[in-house]
């Protein structure tokens, strides 16, 4: 892996909501300046039951013309309706598309026929002009978008499929997506971490105290495939979203901001 000189920002709130509403005005923010610097942002989008807050937040910013926003989701499952509850392409249409009326989107079909053809065509647009903004969660096991552990720091593809490990498909399970394990599928269309990377800024909103461990793992140990969202303190301008909950286990110092906020360097 290439090695880059960076400094992430981990930035700390006392609730879900105040995190929201703080990570959609830095989005908000990229998004405009974007639109008036080129006439148009292109984004990534994460959709995940951790994304709640921050989307309804981010949908409500004043002053955007989504008209002129071009998103991409981050990944699918492969073989799953988007008619499913657990569709990523579902709650991307639901809690991001329908609210601000957003033209320009594409998704990832996880049930088309081949796969590969949605890899190639999705990709090919992703990697036909720089991203702006790129939205992120981090998973239980520490994946950033579906690349779960160990994660290939390397491919520049900018979709891959992949294989989803346990400790990533019982999430879902505790997430109420699906009745069970079996239920969830064992493969998915995932962007992949060096194409992730690639964004000009990077801004990854992390609640609850089961993304601790994750967030501890990931931010003070080693950059390491075996803890995904650890390259993301490779990145030139990332930016991540804590509650207290999830930042209970950093022993990192904090410095405290405002009332409701704290703030941490993490060097790569």
């Amino acid at each position: 892996m290439r090695s880059v000189i960076s400094t992430m920002l981990l930035r700390v709130f006392n609730d879900k909501k105040s995190l929201g509403q703080a990570a959609a005005e830095q989005a908000a923010a990229a998004i405009r300046r974007a639109i008036a610097e080129r006439g148009r942002a292109r984004i990534i989008a994460a959709t995940a039951a951790s994304q709640l807050e921050f989307l309804d937040a981010l949908t409500k910013a004043a002053d955007i013309d989504w008209r002129k926003v071009e998103a991409f989701h981050l990944d699918e499952y492969i073989g799953l309706p988007v008619t499913h509850p657990g569709s990523f392409r579902k709650m991307l249409l639901e809690q991001l598309v329908g609210k601000t009326g957003i033209t320009t989107y594409h998704l990832l079909d996880g049930d088309a026929p081949d796969p590969r053809e949605v890899v190639r065509r999705v990709g090919k647009e992703l990697a036909s002009a720089p991203i702006d903004i790129a939205f992120l969660g981090i998973g239980e096991n520490g994946h950033i978008a579906f690349n779960d552990p160990p994660c290939d720091f390397e491919t520049e593809d900018p979709y891959i499929i992949v294989n989803l490990d346990e400790a990533c498909r019982q999430q879902q399970v505790g997430e109420a997506w699906f009745a069970n394990i079996s239920q969830v599928p064992k493969q998915a269309i995932s962007m992949s971490a060096r194409q992730i990377l690639k964004a000009k800024e990077i801004l990854a909103v992390v609640p609850d105290t089961r993304k601790a461990q994750a967030v501890k793992s990931c931010f003070e140990g080693k950059v390491s495939p075996m803890a995904p969202a650890s390259i993301l303190r490779t990145h030139a301008n990332a930016t991540i979203y804590l509650d207290r909950n999830s930042a209970a286990l950093l022993s990192v110092p904090l410095v405290s901001m405002r009332d409701n906020e704290s703030q941490a360097r993490i060097s790569a």
